[in-house]
């Protein structure tokens, strides 16, 4: 019994002592005059449970609509919505996100994507908080993600949509059956950026299924990542337990594929003749400089094209044939300008990108519903950040901008913010807006796009998805006819960072227009 009384007591004075923390950080914190959710203010189980719920995009919108236009989401986070702090958050010279080694309490919500290989951790160019090492791990392989360099991987997109196309006939077109053009876009996403990487499709679309487990593994990888991103300290006791880490599916798998199209192409002969990859690319800076990228270096930044790839592009490619079979009258204009302009398919990437109203239906879709669903956090530097209203947020403080958020700024992107529009990026010559007017907006609204993010950490394969998108879906709606099973149903969407949508059943058949 006195054994019990001393827990109990010991327990009491524990719960005390969180209370007295818990308080003492209420009253006294700079940031309690930030609104936002009351347990928020306490704790990060908050967005914790927020995000495990599957939606924070729709709570965040929520928020900031109540709230104006920062909101604290956490003791030590807090939301920014207004667009002119974009620039100042997101700035290249990256001085909202770099680390001091006496500050080590630091928001650590990249690091949940560090690997752990026995006891070491390896990280990568998304996850490093560090500015320096990012650039030094991007300096040997950035030029091969300059669009000229991304270009000439073209010939091997055409390859992947010619198979794509095939096998959308044999299992679709000529059996009558619905398609799962969600399953369908990640499968032709993951086999296009291996084609491109590797010269050699994952196989995905062959199977026409998940054969390996890899895009479940995916699946699970991102729904830890960002859950347990939210109280990154909870990392530690899991996937990188010392231990036994307890964590999501690691990705053993990719990680040996890219090992194994690394070692063949180290031990076949060169072939000047063949088309070249992205391999190659890495190989050949590889050998010019070997200290500067390592095979472990080689293997990371492949499974990170691999994989961010592939989920980013599919997200976007879901959207907008979503958008597009959701809206009649867009769909019709659409296909009017492709019919209209005598496209070769698969449509050049050069060719798709003078077609004005497909490329406003792209902007539209990446707009409305962006690939990533959470804040892009960052560190505010000494000196603090000054708000519009008067209010500081202080140095230390975690802030961000959820792209889902800041897209549906009524004063940049119109009173119709929240609906799909893709003539909000075209001229309203109808009512008198003058071509300097019209491209004031145009550039508003571009420098308000955080679809592939901003500033120093932009999208790495930024140009590599958007010649994806931009051949594929040209060429996918000139060659078939498409609708959607059931009009009025709506898709499922899963935010664990990269939104995931799912449910997308389409009817398809070949059109007598034209061939692929």
């Amino acid at each position: 019994m006195l054994l019990l009384l001393v827990a109990l007591q010991s327990l009491g004075g524990l719960l005390l002592l969180a209370i007295i923390q818990l308080s003492w950080t209420y009253f006294t914190t700079p940031l309690k005059s930030i609104p936002g959710p009351f347990f928020a203010k306490f704790t990060n189980l908050w967005r914790f449970f927020d995000t495990y719920g599957g939606r924070p995009e729709l709570t965040h919108q929520l928020l900031h609509k109540k709230h104006g236009s920062a909101v604290r989401l956490g003791p030590n986070v807090v939301s920014i919505s207004d667009p002119k702090y974009l620039r100042v958050i997101y700035n290249t010279r990256g001085d909202y996100l770099k680390l001091k080694k006496t500050d080590p309490w630091k928001s650590k919500f990249y690091t949940v994507n560090d690997t752990k290989v026995g006891n070491q951790i390896i990280k990568n160019v998304f996850s490093t908080l560090s500015n320096e090492w990012h650039s030094t791990a991007l300096r040997p392989i950035q030029k091969f993600y300059k669009m000229s360099a991304v270009l000439a991987q073209e010939p091997l997109v055409d390859l992947t949509i010619h198979s794509f196309f095939k096998h959308l006939d044999e299992k679709f077109v000529d059996t009558g059956k619905a398609c799962k053009i969600d399953e369908w876009m990640l499968f032709f996403s993951w086999d296009v950026i291996a084609q491109m990487t590797f010269r050699r499709p994952m196989g995905f679309m062959d199977e026409g299924r998940d054969h390996s487990g890899l895009l479940h593994t995916a699946d699970r990888a991102l729904d830890y990542f960002a859950t347990i991103g939210q109280i990154p300290a909870l990392d530690h006791w899991l996937a990188k337990n010392p231990i036994r880490p307890i964590g999501p599916p690691s990705f053993d798998s990719a990680a040996v594929f890219c090992a194994q199209q690394v070692m063949e192409r180290k031990q076949s002969e060169s072939n000047p003749s063949r088309q070249p990859d992205m391999l190659d690319g890495f190989l050949e800076t590889q050998k010019v400089n070997p200290e500067a990228v390592t095979d472990n270096d080689l293997i990371s930044a492949l499974i990170v094209n691999i994989v961010a790839g592939a989920d980013t592009t599919a997200s976007l490619l879901r959207s907008v044939i979503y958008y597009v079979l959701k809206n009649p009258k867009v769909h019709k204009r659409l296909q009017e300008e492709l019919d209209n302009a005598n496209l070769a398919t698969p449509v050049p990437y050069a060719t798709a990108t003078t077609l004005v109203y497909f490329d406003a239906v792209i902007r539209e879709s990446g707009r409305i519903g962006p690939g990533v669903g959470l804040l892009l956090e960052r560190i505010v530097p000494q000196g603090g950040l000054a708000l519009s209203d008067g209010k500081l947020i202080p140095a230390g403080t975690i802030v961000g901008m959820n792209p889902w958020v800041i897209h549906q700024d009524k004063e940049v992107y119109g009173e119709d913010a929240a609906s799909f529009n893709p003539d909000r990026w075209l001229r309203d010559v109808a009512s008198g807006e003058t071509e300097e007017d019209f491209q004031a907006r145009f550039s508003r609204m571009k420098a308000t796009d955080l679809t592939f993010g901003a500033g120093n950490r932009i999208c790495l394969g930024k140009n590599v998805a958007l010649m994806q998108v931009y051949k594929a879906i040209t060429t996918l709606f000139l060659t078939y006819d498409m609708s959607l099973v059931d009009p009025k149903k709506e898709w499922h969407v899963q935010n664990s960072w990269f939104v995931r949508q799912s449910d997308i059943d389409i009817k398809i058949q070949r059109r007598k227009v034209t061939k692929a």
